[in-house]
């Protein structure tokens, strides 16, 4: 079997029967198994991991993206995280020996389907992008939900399936088929949220900063703090615990004490070979975040 990855981010953080719901919905998929899932009230989103077979992942979205455009508004959703619609983000990671093009061909289908089927535009990102300009999800989610019917007026940003309009509650999709991620937030000990976008334009590497390193600063207000919020692209050219410590020293230079710090989702074991959890100063983290130990109880 063909084993692949997929990791929706939905815009629903502070409603756990409906972050529940969705859940359920791809638990009820056979050949598909929730391998983690979590929600950020401050974010006001939930970022499911899953694995399966290609016919089992597109029933489980599918049905994810079904009971999210029926339960979430857009028009009254606030957030911290960057967003574009209520199923804002569903990529595809092959695992094992599954290729590349095989996530390609399932993003493709996917998206077509969302579009087809629930009358929401949909943006192909990352390896599934038709074209360069369109291949980065921060340049897609630029402008966010508000700015989106605008920018869907500019010839530039048609999108690749679906209505040349957002749907009217949920906004947008991107589908897309990418490399395995880490997804890491340090959280200061302070509520200046400019303290944290400074340091997120200090590591990341669209600002001089981290190779392989995308970052932004985001206010916590659930907890009063702000947080460096990061996806780290490739962990064998920069390591975890460089970044940690890069945003170490940044945070001491801005007389900021590092709180903790968090892994959304799963991380790949090698990630963790050079470091430990306690270096990392990682909250609530256990070993069952490690991907290989929860994709062992599916193969």
């Amino acid at each position: 079997m063909a084993l692949i990855e997929c990791v929706p981010n939905i815009s629903e953080g502070r409603r756990p029967a409906i972050v529940e719901m969705l859940a359920g919905e791809a638990r009820a998929v056979p050949g598909v198994r929730m391998l983690n899932h979590s929600a950020d009230p401050s974010h006001n989103r939930s970022v499911f991991t899953m694995a399966g077979d290609r016919p089992g992942l597109k029933t489980a979205v599918l049905a994810m993206a079904w009971c999210a455009v029926r339960t979430i508004d857009m028009r009254s959703h606030q957030g911290a995280h960057p967003r574009v619609g209520a199923v804002d983000v569903v990529p595809f990671i092959p695992l094992g020996d599954t290729s590349m093009s095989e996530c390609v061909a399932l993003a493709q289908e996917v998206g077509r389907a969302i579009a087809e089927r629930l009358n929401v535009p949909v943006y192909l990102y990352e390896e599934a992008a038709p074209r360069e300009a369109r291949r980065r999800l921060e340049d897609i989610r630029r402008g966010q939900f508000e700015g989106l019917a605008a920018k869907m007026k500019e010839p530039d940003w048609a999108p690749d399936f679906g209505p040349s309009a957002p749907h009217p509650t949920a906004g947008a999709t991107v589908v897309g088929a990418r490399r395995a991620l880490i997804a890491y937030n340090v959280n200061l000990a302070t509520d200046n949220l400019e303290v944290a976008k400074q340091i997120a334009r200090a590591v990341r590497e669209r600002s001089g900063g981290l190779r392989y390193v995308k970052a932004l600063g985001l206010p916590l207000p659930h907890r009063g703090i702000v947080q460096v919020s990061m996806n780290l692209t490739d962990f064998t050219q920069t390591p975890i615990q460089a970044v940690f410590d890069r945003i170490l020293g940044e945070a001491t230079k801005s007389g900021v004490e590092v709180l903790e710090s968090e892994i959304v989702g799963l991380i790949p074991e090698a990630a963790l070979a050079a470091t430990t959890p306690a270096a990392l100063r990682l909250s609530e983290f256990s070993e069952a975040q490690i991907l290989e130990r929860r994709l062992a109880d599916i193969q």
